[in-house]
């Protein structure tokens, strides 16, 4: 039977692969740069760049470790043989990228038997990479994150984001404006992968989000739980497309009750 490989030395890969997508989404974006193609609306685009990069992290990977399963947003699948896989988003926050803002991150998770163990969510325009081992801490360019008690629900800065699709993004701004008046303020920065990395290092109070996919939040969730924030889904659940939610205790349990009464009962597939 093999060994399992050691979180510090997947995560030394995942650092070097995501280190060279983000060089390559910030040296080789063209100037005149074009949506390829949509997702799931005509909002929500993918770009040649998103492949690319996809393409150069699991390049990358399978030069080192060509036997690993992966999970790819832009279509990289393999099952593997080795009981590790990576979960890799090219760019998160595609739509800030195309428009020329910062908030965008390569995000490349490796989980092993299923459990995420090392994590990179690395922000090139931003300048700030954002590490986590399973049991080693969480760190923001080699500073260790920490988070202590959480804000009250009426004092919360509070992220989210919205779905592509606009009959989803019509109750989701329902419940949003149901959360406004009870918390600080809401901010939106288009970055699933980002905005829970904020709430590791102190920048928002919580997240939440409907409609997310494992590789939007695979990473940054270790890196939360890893400064020590809670991250859930909706009564009980583990984090889902139906719910991601990361707070500190006992704002998680506040915010939980809160969004819980907010959610409409019936959602559109």
């Amino acid at each position: 039977m093999s060994t399992a490989p050691a979180p510090a030395d997947l995560l030394d890969l995942a650092l070097r692969a995501a280190r060279a997508a983000g060089r390559f989404l910030v040296q080789e974006r063209p100037a005149d740069l074009d949506v390829a193609a949509t997702k799931t609306s005509p909002t929500d685009v993918v770009t040649a760049m998103d492949r690319g990069s996809e393409e150069l992290v699991v390049r990358t990977l399978r030069a080192e470790r060509p036997d690993d399963g992966v999970l790819g947003e832009e279509g990289a699948a393999a099952t593997g043989s080795t009981g590790v896989r990576w979960v890799v988003d090219p760019i998160d926050g595609t739509v800030n990228y195309l428009y020329g803002l910062p908030e965008w991150a390569v995000s490349i998770a490796a989980e092993v038997d299923g459990e995420v163990v090392a994590s990179v969510v690395a922000a090139p325009a931003l300048g700030e990479t954002w590490t986590a081992t399973r049991g080693g801490g969480a760190h923001l360019d080699g500073r260790p994150l920490r988070r202590g008690r959480g804000a009250d629900l009426g004092q919360a800065l509070v992220a989210t984001g919205f779905s592509y699709e606009a009959r989803h993004r019509a109750l989701q701004a329902q419940v949003a404006a149901q959360v406004l008046p009870r918390v600080r303020d809401l901010r939106r920065a288009g970055s699933a992968a980002l905005d829970l990395c904020g709430v590791a290092g102190g920048r928002h109070d919580a997240y939440f989000e409907r409609g997310t996919h494992h590789w939007d939040v695979a990473a940054a969730a270790l890196v939360a739980r890893e400064a020590g924030v809670r991250v859930g889904g909706l009564r009980g659940a583990p984090e889902s497309e139906e719910l991601v939610l990361a707070a500190a205790d006992p704002l998680f349990d506040d915010l939980h009750a809160l969004l819980d009464a907010a959610w409409p009962a019936s959602w559109p597939a």
